[in-house]
């Protein structure tokens, strides 16, 4: 409970007085900077824990000129973001580790053209300490515009440029979707599937859809292009793809489809077909949503990442990011129901 000093706020002095230092220490403590002892640090946040102290954000601002506001920027419409639960558990463990250092999240959408270059303007305008990127397109001007900005920024998932290559200046947070796609694929051969296909994710967008078409490639190097269908992580897409897919390869026996939300439109498309899965067709998705995976009928094999844990990581990259260690990979694993 915040305690109060001659019925006012706790004020930074009422702080330095009873942590037994200088104000000016307990403005460093407050301000993250260093060449302050770790017990010290220790006391005086203990101390503001106790009175329940909150610096004064213009103050802090006109001395540090920090916002304490960090974008997360998202190259998606912002109906389809919401929809989404991939994304909705993405934001959250953004939100929740940026709350862990004070820092507000200020959420912008890349959805018509001229959004580009008014986000480009706020990133480069001082209102924003600093950046989370993801979903976005290769070779926009944000790719640009990122590596000439002072602030930093991490990206979620490995974006592309357009000849190809990845962003090498800023750290990214991605998943191992290379391995959890061979792992889907290994599965369905171990089942002893021999017409396996696969919905892969949009090319033009973040790394993952091109990494899991490759996971599929690398334990299938021969299979032909007609069992390979493009979607755009939507469970329409996901409908339309495997009809798409049924059309051209009737003898199908097995489709690793490269999003969960994806899987859900596959099953519907597969069960308007009267195929029944996993006798027929066995189904593998990609990243293990819970609310998605364990809701299909049959509950959906799917590949699991921890998507609050990639969000979190994202955030707290910003903060600590090691020398050593720019970016991050999260490990993959194959999570066993009955599709497949």
């Amino acid at each position: 409970m915040t305690r109060r000093f001659h019925g006012q706020r706790p004020t930074i002095e009422d702080v330095a007085r009873q942590s037994g230092v200088s104000r000016s220490t307990v403005s460093r403590v407050i301000n993250g900077e260093p060449k302050v002892r770790a017990e010290v640090v220790e006391q005086v946040r203990q101390v503001i824990a106790e009175l329940g102290y909150v610096p004064n954000q213009a103050a802090r601002q006109l001395v540090t000129h920090r916002t304490n506001a960090v974008a997360v920027v998202a190259d998606q419409p912002d109906g389809r973001l919401f929809l989404d639960p991939y994304f909705d558990r993405l934001l959250r463990g953004i939100r929740r580790e940026l709350a862990l250092h004070g820092a507000q999240a200020v959420l912008l959408f890349l959805d018509e053209p001229d959004d580009h270059a008014r986000v480009a303007d706020y990133l480069g305008g001082g209102h924003v300490d600093a950046a989370v990127l993801f979903s976005l397109h290769p070779g926009g001007r944000l790719h640009e515009m990122i590596g000439r900005l002072d602030i930093p920024a991490v990206f979620g998932g490995r974006p592309l440029l357009l000849d190809g290559d990845t962003v090498r200046a800023h750290a990214y947070v991605d998943g191992d979707n290379r391995g959890g796609a061979r792992q889907a694929v290994r599965h369905l051969v171990s089942l002893g599937r021999r017409h396996i296909a696969t919905v892969t994710g949009p090319h033009d967008q973040e790394h993952s859809a091109a990494e899991r078409l490759a996971g599929y490639r690398d334990v299938l190097p021969d299979a032909p292009p007609e069992l390979a269908e493009r979607a755009d992580y939507t469970r329409q897409g996901g409908t339309d793809a495997m009809a798409a897919l049924l059309d051209r390869r009737p003898d199908l026996d097995a489709v690793f489809v490269a999003s969960d939300l994806m899987a859900q439109g596959a099953l519907e498309a597969l069960r308007a077909r009267g195929r029944r899965v996993p006798e027929d067709v066995a189904v593998v998705g990609f990243d293990d949503l819970a609310e998605i995976a364990e809701a299909t009928d049959p509950p959906l094999t799917t590949v699991h990442q921890d998507v609050g844990e990639m969000g979190r990581l994202m955030a707290r990259l910003l903060f600590d990011r090691p020398a050593d260690l720019p970016s991050v990979v999260v490990p993959t694993r194959l999570v066993l129901r009955a599709s497949a």
